[in-house]
């Protein structure tokens, strides 16, 4: 079984934004970087949104990790929005491997 573009994209994005989350870890190494991570993060999601468009997949999960590394930069607000962006990408990337897992299955 071959996994999409797209889905392997938000299995990256949406570990990297759970990494983010993570209460004082994640934080520190993103202040330490100068916030050059939420650069990287801003590129991966607007990669990952191009992907998901071309391959017709679901990609509410990149536009909320673009809003959030957009919206990082603040302390609690960027803490709760990288779990909540890891948590949609996560799942989506689960559903559309599901999908595909179906798909062969069935032919």
């Amino acid at each position: 079984m071959k996994t999409s573009v797209s889905t392997l994209f938000k299995w990256i994005t949406g570990g990297l934004e759970a990494f983010w989350g993570i209460p004082i870890i994640g934080g520190t190494i993103i202040l330490g970087f100068a916030w050059l991570p939420l650069l990287v993060m801003l590129i991966l999601h607007i990669v990952t949104l191009i992907f998901s468009i071309q391959e017709k997949k679901s990609f509410h999960g990149s536009i909320i990790g673009i809003v959030t590394s957009c919206l990082g930069w603040i302390i609690f607000l960027g803490m709760i929005m990288h779990i909540i962006s890891a948590i949609l990408l996560l799942m989506d990337a689960y559903k559309n491997q599901k999908e595909q897992k179906e798909v062969v299955t069935e032919i």
